[in-house]
């Protein structure tokens, strides 16, 4: 496949040019994970679009057939066992193998003070970002070691958060903190299999979730509000394209990826 930073060839998961892998991505509707997914199929990725609503993962689909692109929707809640077990069998009906798994949904919760967070606020917010990239590299882990060739990539979505947290957001602070955990350990339980597994932090790529940070600002950690810096969520899905692109020799165990400006590295 074409780099898209540097225009050399590059060999892609499992040792297989991009044009022959397969890649999933999780939260595929909107967003990063909808930038993410066309950005791969232009590399050459045939990609299984994942997500709860079937109408935005089909515009999904529509962007990257517009470009000439493979993709196959499927709807799945990535909360669910049986949803996740579900959404690789199709992709395998479908493509017969998975090379790279971008395990990109999320979700968070308004900030809120620490002793008024509810467990059913605390349970929905690790339920998508803990449980479900577990459930979702289990099944990509067990795919990955059948297959021949064995191997593939697991990337996922952290954030700023899994570093520094913003005020009042111990949910979505301690589930990105998890996350870094099920990196480390996927990245060192695959090694043996060929299954590379890295980890991109985000700060403010400019989505549905940040509109606050250009409006009515966002909580600073001496308690005023105010607006942040954005960038283009097109500039992480070609960060995203790199990690998924290399050859499983080589890993990017970790990458941030974030507004220049942003309050992130004074942060606290």
């Amino acid at each position: 496949m074409s780099d898209p930073v540097g225009g050399q060839q590059l060999d892609g998961a499992a040792g297989a040019r991009a044009s022959d892998a397969v890649a999933i991505v999780t939260g595929a509707g909107s967003g990063i994970g909808a930038e993410t997914a066309i950005a791969l199929a232009q590399a050459g990725f045939s990609v299984v679009l994942s997500g709860r609503r079937l109408d935005v993962l089909r515009e999904t689909e529509a962007r990257i057939r517009g470009v000439g692109g493979s993709a196959l929707s499927v709807v799945c809640d990535v909360t669910d066992e049986r949803s996740v077990t579900e959404l690789f069998d199709t992709t395998i009906g479908k493509w017969g193998r998975v090379d790279v798994l971008f395990n990109n949904a999320g979700t968070g919760m308004a900030d809120k003070d620490l002793e008024q967070v509810t467990q059913v606020e605390w349970d929905r917010v690790i339920a998508t970002n803990v449980t479900g990239v577990f459930l979702c590299t289990r099944e990509a882990v067990g795919v990955m070691k059948r297959q021949q060739p064995i191997g593939g990539r697991i990337i996922n979505n952290g954030s700023i958060s899994a570093h520094v947290p913003r005020p009042n957001s111990i949910a979505y602070t301690a589930s990105k903190h998890a996350v870094t955990g099920l990196t480390r350990a996927t990245a060192l339980d695959g090694r043996a299999f060929r299954i590379a597994c890295g980890q991109i932090d985000i700060g403010n790529a400019t989505t549905q979730m940040t509109d606050s940070m250009r409006g009515g600002g966002t909580r600073q950690a001496d308690g005023s509000r105010r607006q942040e810096p954005t960038f283009p969520a097109a500039e992480v899905a070609r960060a995203v394209v790199y990690m998924a692109s290399l050859p499983l020799e080589a890993n990017v165990l970790f990458m941030t990826v974030m507004a220049t400006a942003m309050p992130y590295v004074g942060r606290g």
